[in-house]
């Protein structure tokens, strides 16, 4: 960018404003601005203490005078503009212009290969330059009446220093005395549009779309010709075309409706005949197809493990103490079937499946097998168009309800995410949205939604980032919105935190055992006591290392074998009390066990509520007036793991 920042420097006296690039320190800013104040006065032969001693006499006619020759006298930077090259290890071009004892500066680096474009600085500053003519009201520039102007010089210098066209600066020049600031930075929109007599996309479109419109009809238009003038056609054509040409063409024909005939793929005749259930049953004289032992000859019995396979291991690990393995028998299993119900492949193998279904046993239906429940009159109908009328009404109702808005709405969607190393936190960051919602372009129309609001509860914010198309800063958290009407919600704020000021709603660690052929993980989580209200339905998920063939695990989990991946749902985590634990042990076989197996957890929440998890809040620009309506926050987890 060839300028990197504007400063309004009187020539006696400390400076008066200050504005920079956001990649530009306005450190380096103040050190250039510095250099040249010492620069300027080295070439006058003054030094800077003389010149505060002259400006603090106490005799006003002394004190205009000695002013009058310290800003002008034998000064070579009083000319009206200038370039001086500042600084010792970095170097700054300082471009400037005197306009009545006030320097407008710009300063941009000072380039050796030309990489920098002085003329484009030099237009920034003769643009700066008017702009403070303008706010003065003439060139009898002075730092009382800039002080009077301060805010709208400060905008009109922010917009200058990023680029405007001459259009847009004469739009804004106009604006800057009694239609207030916001009038002044979005006045400009349109204006390059309206004086180049273009139209706007508004007007434009309804001819857009007719043209549209007019090409899909031509495109889908068919065009059918009378009977007699397609008759008069085959005959001319069948007299210019040969006889033979005719009869091979028909031929042809023939050959490939008796290939379509005998397409495999073809629907079968059978289809058509009528349904014979007496005739499919044939009786048999075969005396060996009623031997059950016969038809039980090719059947193989597994053989059952022997005794000490049915036994349970004792486990003395801390923290996961107890009996694992073994298989029990109990007298209400009747089948070997029921034995082994829990090791099929439909829980996940190894899961138990009484645990998730209720013993409890159906009571048969006396009658017609359930026939008796068809409805054959119509004593049903009436109950169920009133059923159906009055469901309409309440979906009807429910709809209305649930689109109905008051005005424009705001929200914060926030996305934290953060990795813990066994007990410790390794990095951990957090990003937030600001959604805004207005009203239904059937609604509003074309009106734009046009505010402003502020946003508090920045503390812990690291940087800001504004959608400059609908959103503009006004300073001090202020910030001023516009933007046409959308059936969607728009971003116009993002924003990140520090992560030393980042809050944590849940703290996990990840616990990893392997004791011989036994691998044993724990996880413990537990939430911060801090948050307003307890975290609700919250999913853990462990990736296992290796597919299992026997797991148990405590509490109930979810098995999923083609992504080797194990899920416990939490319907709530207190705020406060011991910490929540999950467990799970697994064989393993020798040849996959590694003292450096990868056993990671994650962790998916989701919270909605009045306020959001970094306490960034949404407050309308005048207290007492209602711009907007702020809705329900709400904050979710990203990558939020443990290994």
């Amino acid at each position: 960018m060839s300028c990197l920042a504007l400063s309004l420097q009187p020539a006696n006296g400390s400076d008066i404003l200050l504005q920079t690039r956001e990649w530009f320190p306005p450190a380096r800013a103040l050190i250039a601005l510095h250099a040249f104040r010492q620069t300027r006065l080295a070439f006058s032969n003054k030094s800077p203490s003389s010149v505060a001693a002259t400006s603090s006499s106490s005799s006003s006619s002394t004190a205009e005078t000695s002013a009058a020759t310290e800003s002008i006298g034998d000064d070579p930077l009083s000319a009206s503009s200038g370039q001086l090259i500042v600084g010792v290890e970095s170097k700054y071009r300082v471009v400037y212009r005197l306009v009545n004892s006030i320097y407008v500066l710009g300063i941009t680096t000072a380039d050796h290969d030309n990489s920098i474009n002085v003329f484009e600085c030099i237009n920034i500053v003769n643009q700066a330059v008017s702009v403070i003519v303008t706010a003065c009201r003439g060139v009898d520039v002075t730092p009382e009446k800039l002080s009077r102007k301060y805010a709208e010089v400060y905008m009109a210098l922010d917009i200058v220093l990023r680029g405007v066209s001459n259009i847009r600066l004469a739009a804004m020049l106009s604006y800057m005395h009694g239609d207030g600031i916001a009038k002044m930075v979005h006045s400009a929109l349109d204006t390059e549009a309206k004086i180049r007599g273009a139209d706007t996309w508004p007007a434009v479109e309804l001819h857009s779309t007719e043209h549209q419109s007019n090409i899909e009809a031509f495109s889908n238009a068919s065009f059918e010709l009378p009977p007699e003038t397609l008759a008069a056609g085959d005959q001319k054509v069948s007299t210019i075309v040969p006889q033979s040409t005719i009869e091979q063409d028909e031929k042809m024909i023939k050959a490939e409706e008796s290939e379509a005939e005998k397409d495999p793929f073809a629907a079968s005749e059978a289809i058509n005949k009528q349904e014979d259930l007496v005739g499919g049953f044939k009786k048999t004289k075969d005396p060996s197809a009623t031997d059950l032992t016969l038809a039980l000859a090719g059947l193989e019995v597994t053989t059952l493990p022997p005794a000490e396979a049915t036994q349970s291991t004792d486990i003395t690990v801390e923290g996961f103490e107890g009996k694992y393995g073994g298989i029990e028998f109990g007298s209400e299993q009747a089948t070997l079937g029921e034995a082994f119900e829990g090791f099929t492949d439909a829980w996940g193998g190894g899961l138990d499946a009484s645990e998730f279904l209720e013993n409890k046993k159906v009571k048969k239906q006396e009658g017609l097998s359930g026939l008796e429940l068809l409805q054959t009159g119509d004593s049903a109908a009436p109950t169920a168009a009133a059923a159906g009328a009055d469901g309409g009404k309440s979906l009807e109702n429910l709809l209305v309800k649930s689109t109905e808005m008051k005005g424009p709405e705001m929200y914060i969607l926030e996305e934290i995410s953060a990795e813990f190393r066994e007990s410790l936190l390794a990095r951990v960051g957090l990003m937030g949205v600001v959604y805004l919602r207005t009203m239904p372009p059937r609604v509003s129309g074309d009106k734009d939604t046009e505010f402003s609001f502020r946003v508090e509860g920045t503390s812990s914010v690291k940087r800001f980032v504004i959608q400059s198309s609908r959103c503009s800063s006004l300073g001090n958290g202020m910030f001023h919105v516009r933007t046409p009407p959308s059936e969607e919600p728009i971003p116009i704020l993002k924003y990140s935190l520090l992560p030393r000021l980042t809050p944590l709603p849940l703290r996990v660690r990840l616990i990893k055992r392997l004791s011989g052929t036994l691998l044993s993980v724990m996880i413990q989580y537990v939430s911060n006591p801090e948050l307003l209200a307890p975290l609700t339905d919250v999913t853990f998920v462990l990736k296992l290392p290796v597919d299992p063939t026997l797991l148990k695990v405590s509490p109930k989990a979810v098995l999923n074998r083609s992504e080797r991946e194990l899920k416990w749902h939490v319907p709530e985590v207190p705020l406060k009390g011991t910490p929540g634990k999950l467990r799970v042990r697994m064989p393993l076989d020798s040849a996959d066990i590694d003292e450096e197996l990868e056993v990671v957890g994650y962790v998916k929440f989701s919270v909605q509520g009045a306020t959001s998890l970094s306490g960034v809040c949404l407050k309308p620009a005048t207290e007492g007036k209602t711009d907007f309506y702020e809705v329900n926050h709400r904050y979710q987890s990203g990558v939020y793991t443990c290994n």
